[in-house]
């Protein structure tokens, strides 16, 4: 019997358009009564193929001279939801936009240009970006002259972007993951042509180096290090909306990592959507995430972390170099999904409970001091009692002390979005509730542990609730409170646990620090 090919086309439908032009530059149609120019459309079967092109790498600036002076006068807001890659590209974009010209605000009765940077990973994300595009659509009535886009990973999805053009005329400008590097040329098309314009490459792109970056603190930095990922998992969209995986060059890595560390970062995150499948992509030379790992050990960084790794990469060569600490700390974020083999198998995770378990030992037989936290999904379609029992029980066999917990949500495009969903809402909701409860049982024992404890912190505000109590984080990645001085503010200092909370510490000084050098 042949197998049956999915339809990707009735995610994205414009059929009820007039066409008003095409030619090699895209096309022009006319939706209920708007122009929209679509110079690239998303599509599912594109994002899904895994080319064997090669990726190049640019070097060259992306803003060119004659736009380097077109948002002198304007200002710009960027709302951004999801995860740290989703950070580290706002990052990005606001760099460009501030080589052109651009102020930055926070104000939206402000702005000239509004962009709002989106996840596609669960819905309740998607949720909240159409719900702040009904709030915007008021400011756009009132000030047709401002600009404001979507991008991101939503934008990425055939379906969202055609409920875009349908229902959200108001709209000027979406664009996608693989082209931020163009942001300034879709800025020029959206100002001067006066129609929505679409720009959303289904293949991804090269790598594009030297895009400036703007933080917003001088303290701790992310630092992408591949893109994309090649996994699959039935449950996720990531590998549709960021393209296939492609590491940077080692040497544009370290010489990003170098530079941080002569401005006087403190802690910089290595980031990826597969992390420790950096280097799998390399056919000039043999050089892995752990390879990277040691050679960023010897800057004189305060502190390394990375995010997000998956078990199957997770090899020997790496945990063997996170032994040797120093700046490499000791928290290890490992992605669990499920405790169930049968679950796990469902969401292509490539591993079984088994080899989760000997994993977590081999971590913690080689780094003893290791903290292990992880993600978990439940109410996956077909997860039965026993399946999530199971998932309970390796959370704690594993000896994990923190997670992000969720409920399954059905992603458009993926292979699980057309499996039976057939636990009913109440049953997800109990059993998220009663991880979350087992959850805070660990993390509560593993900070009553640390009672008397003199551990190292990195001082990163005041306490939210109380402006007399200062708020950092440990090695581990612990959030601890403890009074102190303003001034202490963005530095290190040694403090003794005192008291344990689920889901922090508390704690007091016993000494300053001077900034601790691990390299070496």
């Amino acid at each position: 019997m042949a197998k049956e090919t999915k339809d990707f086309s009735k995610y994205f439908d414009f059929s009820g358009a007039k066409v008003i032009s095409e030619d090699q530059n895209g096309k022009t149609i006319r939706l209920n009564g708007r122009d929209i120019h679509i110079v690239s459309q998303p599509d599912y079967r594109q994002e899904k193929q895994r080319g064997k092109e090669e990726i190049q790498v640019h070097y060259e600036n992306a803003v060119p001279n004659e736009l380097r002076n077109m948002g002198v006068g304007k200002k710009y807001l960027i709302y951004t939801y999801g995860c740290q890659m989703n950070e580290h590209d706002t990052e990005v974009m606001r760099g460009l936009f501030e080589e052109m010209g651009y102020v930055a605000t926070e104000d939206r009765m402000d702005a000239d240009i509004i962009l709002l940077n989106t996840c596609a990973v669960r819905e309740n994300a998607e949720d909240k970006v159409f719900g702040e595009l009904g709030h915007l659509k008021v400011l756009k009535q009132q000030r047709p002259e401002l600009v404001l886009g979507v991008c991101g990973c939503m934008s990425q999805e055939a379906a969202v972007v055609n409920r875009l053009m349908q229902k959200h005329a108001h709209v000027d400008l979406i664009f996608g993951t693989h082209n931020i590097h163009r942001l300034p040329y879709l800025l020029q098309e959206a100002y001067f042509g006066k129609e929505m314009v679409i720009d959303v490459w289904s293949k991804e792109g090269d790598i594009i180096e030297n895009l400036p970056k703007k933080r917003t603190e001088g303290l701790r930095a992310w630092v992408n290090i591949m893109y994309g990922c090649d996994k699959f998992c039935t449950y996720c969209i990531v590998p549709y909306t960021r393209g296939k995986e492609r590491s940077r060059l080692p040497e544009d890595v370290i010489a990003e990592v170098r530079d941080l560390a002569r401005q006087g970062f403190k802690e910089i995150t290595l980031l990826g959507q597969n992390v420790n499948a950096y280097g799998k992509d390399f056919t000039d030379r043999s050089y892995r995430f752990g390879d990277l790992m040691d050679d960023i050990r010897k800057i004189d960084i305060p502190r390394v972390r990375f995010t997000t790794s998956h078990p199957r990469d997770f090899d020997d060569h790496l945990i063997e170099v996170l032994a040797k600490g120093g700046n490499l700390v000791e928290h290890i974020h490992l992605p669990m999904q499920s405790g169930s083999t049968e679950i796990l198998k469902r969401m292509s995770r490539k591993y079984t409970r088994e080899r989760f378990m000997e994993l977590a030992a081999r971590i913690r037989n080689e780094i003893p001091n290791a903290v292990l936290t992880t993600d978990i999904i439940v109410g996956f379609p077909g997860e039965t009692e026993e399946q999530f029992e199971e998932t309970i029980s390796l959370v704690r066999e594993s000896g994990i002390t923190s997670a992000y917990t969720y409920i399954y949500s059905p992603r458009a495009g993926t292979p699980a979005f057309d499996m039976t969903d057939d636990i009913p809402e109440e049953v997800k909701k109990s059993r998220l509730s009663r991880l979350n409860q087992t959850i805070r049982e660990l993390s509560y024992a593993h900070h009553k542990q640390l009672i008397g404890q003199v551990i190292e912190v990195l001082v990163e505000g005041e306490s939210k609730n109380n402006a007399n109590v200062l708020s950092g984080r440990s090695r581990s990645n612990k959030l601890i409170h403890f009074e102190g001085k303003k001034e202490w503010i963005g530095q290190f200092v040694q403090v003794r646990v005192t008291d344990a909370q689920s889901w922090y510490v508390k704690a007091e000084v016993v000494g300053e620090l001077a900034r601790p050098s691990y390299a070496g």
